[in-house]
């Protein structure tokens, strides 16, 4: 497998574009009472929380499903773009990223989804879409991208 700078910023920007498609598709539909379909996507969601006043709800889940996800994609292909990349400023960055971002991008996302379910009713069925694949994929390849830019790091520095 190609480890070099070039592949994994090429990674980090695709994983970008699958989460951002994924924040902004369906993710499921929610039907009450068989009568009553909620398309849901993260974006709309959380602006549907901002409609409702939960405005702890919005800032966590807008803070830890979208920015920091975002954010961290942004700082990774910052390093890998760095000249000092075997610094000991560097490695520890990364390493903090690391860690937080397993935590960050899927227990919270799991978390939110739960809330906005139990919100809309007992008697719901739910219908999974794209959306939800489009931003577990982008998940999952920000952890590999941070996997192998941190191998990568210890390698080369």
């Amino acid at each position: 497998m190609l480890k070099s700078p070039l592949y994994l910023r090429w990674l980090a920007l695709f994983a970008g574009a699958l989460l951002l498609a994924g924040m902004v598709t369906p993710l499921l539909t929610l039907t009450r009472l068989w009568l009553f379909d909620d398309r849901l996507s993260i974006l709309g969601g959380i602006a549907q929380l901002w409609v409702q006043g939960q405005y702890l709800l919005f800032v966590l889940i807008l803070a830890f499903s979208v920015l920091l996800p975002l954010a961290k994609l942004g700082v990774l292909i910052r390093l890998l773009t760095l000249s000092g990349r075997g610094s000991p400023a560097t490695r520890r960055i990364l390493r903090l990223m690391h860690e937080y971002g397993r935590w960050a991008m899927l227990d919270v996302m799991v978390v939110a989804m739960l809330i906005v379910t139990v919100k809309l009713g007992v008697i719901v069925s739910v219908q999974v879409h794209y959306g939800l694949y489009l931003f577990a994929a982008g998940v999952l390849l920000t952890m590999l991208v941070t996997r192998q830019t941190v191998n990568w790091l210890e390698r080369d520095g």
